[in-house]
């Protein structure tokens, strides 16, 4: 999967949509298996929507009975996820 451009707050339930579509489990119930690796690299903007919408594809990944890896990821945004204790995507 891949996060790029400028995030709003309002892009969170998207991504999560896109990422259960992606992993062809949306609706079932089914748990997936393994790491969903997320490239975060072309981010244009690091703030708290962005952690926001990353915490809330960890929690869709979880339901999927993965997990969210974060490829590429600023040191910036690197540094917010420690901040705000969501460090183990890293």
């Amino acid at each position: 999967m891949r996060v790029a451009g400028r995030i709003t707050p309002a892009d969170g339930l998207r991504l999560c949509e896109e990422l259960a579509a992606q992993l062809g489990r949306a609706g079932t119930g089914e748990a997936a298996a393994g790491d969903v690796i997320c490239d975060v690299g072309g981010l244009t903007q690091i703030n708290l929507a962005v952690v926001d919408a990353l915490a809330r594809l960890q929690l869709t990944a979880r339901r999927l009975g993965g997990r969210l890896r974060l490829h590429g990821a600023p040191p910036e945004l690197l540094a917010l996820l420690v901040l705000v204790g969501l460090d183990e995507m890293a």
